[in-house]
């Protein structure tokens, strides 16, 4: 589990995480395909878009999610073709942290409550900009980072406020392949 503090000095190649908190309407992208051709990193949020939003509890108290196969392999296809997954939530739970190694996803940040600040240390890290890294988020808590990346999506249960800064609304619900939906698009772009 990764925690990163917020950066008050970004450089020249970021945009400033301030432009980011206004909110915005749709965005328009003139070409998906060239952003998803360039995509360098996929980033996503856990509850709501990798699972059904559900919070499953046993008998002992032990929490439990439900993640769909199909947007783990759509994940393993991603990073088959260079693309680095992150996964970026405000939870922590020892569930996701199984689930992302499972998935050979290394950059897992969790307790995330600026996730801005995240996509900010990862463009820094690996030197990515932010018009070639794509989110995925399905409530208010992900709108910065929505708005701040290359690409936007959210499942189709997500949020109204989601809807108004996203790029693409999928046609599934989070935990039902939402996921592996972007992930098809991006892959079938970048095979054109």
């Amino acid at each position: 589990m990764k925690k990163v503090k917020p950066s008050h000095s970004p450089t020249k190649v970021l945009r400033s995480a301030k432009s980011f908190k206004k909110p915005t309407h749709l965005r328009i992208v003139k070409s998906p395909n060239k952003v998803f051709k360039e995509l360098k990193l996929f980033a996503t949020d856990v509850d709501g878009v990798l699972t059904d939003a559900g919070m499953y509890y046993s008998e002992s108290g032990e929490e439990l999610k439900k993640f769909n196969t199909r947007d783990g392999m759509g994940i393993k296809l991603l990073q088959g073709e260079g693309v680095m997954v992150a996964i970026i939530t405000g939870e922590e739970t020892k569930v996701v942290t199984r689930r992302a190694k499972k998935l050979g996803i290394t950059e897992v940040f969790q307790g995330s409550k600026d996730k801005v600040s995240v996509l900010t240390h990862l463009s820094k890290k690996f030197a990515i900009p932010f018009d070639q890294m794509a989110y995925m988020g399905d409530d208010v808590n992900d709108l910065g980072a929505l708005q701040a990346v290359g690409y936007a999506a959210a499942p189709a249960d997500c949020v109204d406020q989601v809807r108004q800064g996203v790029h693409y609304i999928c046609q599934k619900n989070g935990g039902a392949g939402a996921v592996r939906e972007v992930i098809d698009m991006i892959l079938a772009a970048r095979k054109r």
